[in-house]
Formats: C-alpha cells, structure tokens, sequence
C-alpha cells in the first residue's frame, strides 16, 4: 500500500510513520525538511510545501496514493488547498481533526463521533469543524474520499500534559504550589502516541473508514488531580496544588485559559466503539502512570530539554497569589 504523509514527524505523525513502515507499507513524507526530528529509516521524502501548492503540484505529477493524510491543516482555507491538490491523486484522503471540537460543556458522556460540534470557547477547535464540514461536503457532492480522525490528547515522551511543560515540573521539584485548573476532580484522557498509532494506522486503505468520522483514544480516565500527581511522583516529589477557577485563569492569560474553557476544564470519556470496530486489533496498553516515567527519563537525559519560562513562572505566583489573598478568611 503506498501512502503519503503530508508532515509525519510530529508528536502524533511520528509514532504513526514508524508503524506503518514496520508494517511494510510503501510510506512517502510530504516534508520541507525542516522537522527537529528525524525522518525514519525507510520512508521516502518528497520535497515541497503544503503552503506553496504549486510546489506540491510538481511533486504529484502522476503520482496516486492508496491514502493521503495531510497532519497540518488548521483551517478551512487549507482544507480547500487539499481538496484541490489532492483531488483525483489519492483513494483516501484522511484529515487529523481534533476531539475538541465536540460540544463544550458536554451535555452528555461518553463521547461518541455523534455528539454535536459546537466549541464557542476556542478558535482553534472552530477551525477545525470548519474544515471538516467543507470535506463532508466535498465527500457528498465531489465524491472526495475524505475519513476524519479526531485525536484527544495524544502524547510522547517530550510532551507534558500541562500548560507550561516543565516550568510546572521545575515549580513542583523547587517545591513551589503549582496551578490546577477547577476543582482537579474533572477526568481527562492522555493517549500515549504509540496506541494511537495502532489504531490509525489500521484506518489507512480501510474502505469501511471512508466517509467516516473516527475518534481514537486510550479507554483510561484520570483526573487532573491524579494527572499532576503522577507527574510529580516520577521526579519524587509531592505536588503542592492549588485549586483555581478556568476562568479566572483566563483574565490572566487568554490563551491558556482558551484552551482550559474550550477543552481541558470539562470532563471527557471517550467510547471508542468505532475505532474497535474498524480496526479489530485496536488496544491502548500503556497507561499514563507508565507513560510519563517515559517523559521524565527524557527530560533528566539532558539538562537543556529542562527549559524554564521566567515569564509563566511569574505569572502562577502572581495568579496564585492574588486568588489566595482574594479568597474568603
């Protein structure tokens, strides 16, 4: 099976291009290399960039794919780009959409590819309904062979799951109170990048996957609560927590506070009926608890990757302080 990556050396798209090379498909990367990773042993890069079309023009010539997954678009315009430049070159297109786009707050769990799109809180996650609704569109009136695949909260061993990344982490070993957002008690869902790979990679070439919306994650729930805990007990501390409203949060930092009230303030369980479905095979085995030994052992191996943001650093104690002196005596 010969397979095009526009991308492919992310978080999520890195684990995927290894699984499928060792699976023995015929894997092409799309990729200007300008990737901080490696490309793997084995995959075929064609030079051009999906923000340039007419250089990609000149790298598909004649050239078809069984399945194009395109790991960068963001926003209707780029899915139009797609639709244009992969038109008649591939017999699946597959676009990474985002399981933020389900409704916020969630008038029911679990989630199922069903639930209604509706995120007023984050324009990332409009973007992304925007786009898809222009493939759904494309695929009923243009015959273009789209399958979308919503990812949650996927990681590897460089990502930590909290806003901030290792400042939080340097606050927690320095023993300083770090921020959860609410009360900690919501369930959230991190899918290691390898068990998301298992599941995707059994979408590509799949007829039963085309048309379809599919949502892939682990069947593991934690709360942010256990989250941080986790985190902290793999450098051997305990945190200091400190409980703060999402929307407090976002009078101080819009962006951070998008992404909580848009996305990780609700709780979220995931029915991953679907993806069990379409690909039989489909199994998450590596639990958070597992995973984040993972990160931890990268981020101790060298002592840059462990990068302090002076200006976010401030900001908690400033946010932490003025909740505390605010709060009722």
């Amino acid at each position: 099976m010969k397979v095009l990556f526009v991308g492919g050396t992310g978080i999520i798209s890195s684990a995927c291009s290894q699984l499928a090379l060792d699976r023995g498909l015929d894997l092409y990367l799309l990729n200007r290399g300008q990737s901080s990773r490696p490309i793997p042993a084995g995959a075929q890069v064609l030079h051009g960039d999906i923000r340039d079309p007419e250089s990609v023009k000149k790298v598909l010539e004649n050239r078809h794919f069984d399945s194009v997954v395109d790991w960068i678009t963001f926003t209707p315009e780029q899915a139009e780009t797609d639709i244009q430049l992969f038109k008649g070159h591939t017999d699946q297109f597959i676009f990474i959409s985002s399981a933020s786009v389900y409704q916020k707050p969630l008038a029911a769990l679990p989630i199922t590819e069903s639930t209604v799109l509706e995120n007023p809180f984050w324009e990332y996650s409009r973007n992304k309904i925007a786009c898809e609704e222009r493939l759904v569109h494309a695929y009923r009136q243009e015959q273009f062979p789209i399958t979308i695949v919503r990812p949650s909260h996927t990681y590897d061993k460089t990502l930590l799951p909290m806003e901030g990344g290792w400042t939080i982490m340097d606050r927690m070993i320095k023993g300083k109170p770090v921020i959860v957002h609410g009360d900690g008690t919501s369930l959230w869902t991190l899918t290691h990048h390898r068990d998301f790979a298992k599941g995707f990679v059994g979408l590509l070439g799949n007829p039963h996957a085309i048309g379809e919306a599919v949502q892939i994650t682990s069947d593991e729930s934690l709360t942010w609560n256990q989250i941080f805990t986790y985190c902290a007990k793999a450098v051997g501390v305990t945190p200091k927590i400190v409980h703060i409203p999402s929307d407090r949060i976002a009078q101080y930092d819009p962006a951070w506070g998008a992404g909580l009230l848009g996305d990780k303030a609700y709780s979220v369980i995931f029915d991953n009926t679907k993806i069990k479905r379409l690909v039989p095979d489909y199994c998450a085995t590596i639990p958070f608890a597992r995973g984040v030994v993972e990160i931890m052992d990268w981020y101790m191996a060298d002592e840059s990757r462990r990068k302090v943001n002076p200006v976010l650093d401030q900001l908690c104690d400033r946010i932490i302080s003025d909740y505390q002196s605010s709060a009722p005596k």
